[in-house]
């Protein structure tokens, strides 16, 4: 989120509404307000907004829920998607104060109903959507964040991984996870020292971030356990993604001078469109299963 923009008093907004009028009093408040800047940009539709918001930063997003390319809890569900750090400010009809509710329990931060906004009520729903989003922010980060490699931790990966479940149930699509080890770690540690080893793990975590997409769940849920939930699109090629990881694994290999070769084993699970959030559980035990299998084949002589 570009928090730097907003602490210099010049905050971003991204305002995604498709009717003229409602998008022109929106940027006639926020002009009239005083004591504080903002940078309007406006999309009258869902996928310019979420281009807009894939090409730069913003600190919050003035989203209509009823739009001509998404209605409802989709529209707010594919923008936190595309933007996890961004707060929301849901924009509803005068007769939709039920789905503001709605889209307030489902992730934006806050929601406004047309025709009922005034200067002062938009300033004060901005500065405390982009205040709470920031301190839920830092409190995900001190209980989720595993403090060696930057990655989620268990509690993280549970948390974060429930929630991107139900993204992909409401979009309709599939999600595959994938548990890995890093083999011989044991050895690492015994010969060369638990300096050396964790090394080995932030090495490997930032193999992970550089393989997978920002919007998958990244996890080191053990000691030498790391996991990885994406939700499927079209366009995925899981075993593609898995040759990937391993010719990042080689390109860092290549580079030597560490005393061993950094190598993991895996398991993949994958759940179908429609997969319930609790079946979780069930993908890690699937997957841990599968890579446990993969590395006894390699101890084989």
């Amino acid at each position: 989120m570009g928090l730097g923009n907003e602490e210099k008093g010049k905050i971003k907004v991204l305002l995604i509404e498709d009717n003229p009028g409602d998008a022109r009093l929106v940027r006639e408040i926020l002009s009239g307000i005083e004591d504080s800047a903002f940078e309007l940009q406006h999309a009258d539709r869902l996928q310019t907004g979420l281009k807009m918001l894939a090409g730069e930063e913003f600190d919050i997003v003035l989203l209509d829920l009823g739009l001509p390319d998404s209605s409802g809890m989709e529209t707010l569900t594919r923008v936190h998607e595309q933007a996890l750090d961004v707060p929301i400010i849901a924009l509803t009809g005068n007769t939709e104060k039920l789905l503001g509710r709605e889209s307030v329990r489902e992730g934006a931060q806050d929601f406004l109903q047309k025709g009922k906004v005034d200067s002062d009520l938009m300033y004060r729903s901005i500065h405390y959507a982009i205040e709470r989003q920031r301190v839920m922010g830092e409190v995900r980060s001190l209980s989720l964040v595993d403090e060696l490699t930057g990655l989620y931790n268990r509690r993280g990966f549970l948390t974060l991984g429930e929630q991107q479940m139900k993204v992909a149930a409401r979009l309709n699509k599939g999600v595959v996870l994938l548990f890995l080890d890093l083999d011989k770690m044991k050895e690492i540690n015994d010969k060369l020292g638990h300096q050396q080893g964790d090394a080995a793990l932030i090495e490997v975590a930032n193999v992970l971030k550089s393989t997978f997409r920002e919007s998958d769940v990244i996890a080191r849920v053990g000691g030498d356990e790391f996991v990885v939930l994406a939700v499927k699109s079209s366009e995925d090629n899981i075993e593609v993604l898995v040759a990937r990881l391993q010719d990042k694994l080689n390109a860092s290999n290549a580079d030597g001078g560490r005393g061993y070769k950094l190598s993991v084993s895996v398991g993949m699970a994958g759940c179908e469109a429609g997969c319930s959030p609790s079946s979780i559980d069930e993908l890690l035990s699937r997957a841990d299963k599968l890579m446990y299998e993969q590395k006894q084949v390699k101890k084989r002589p």
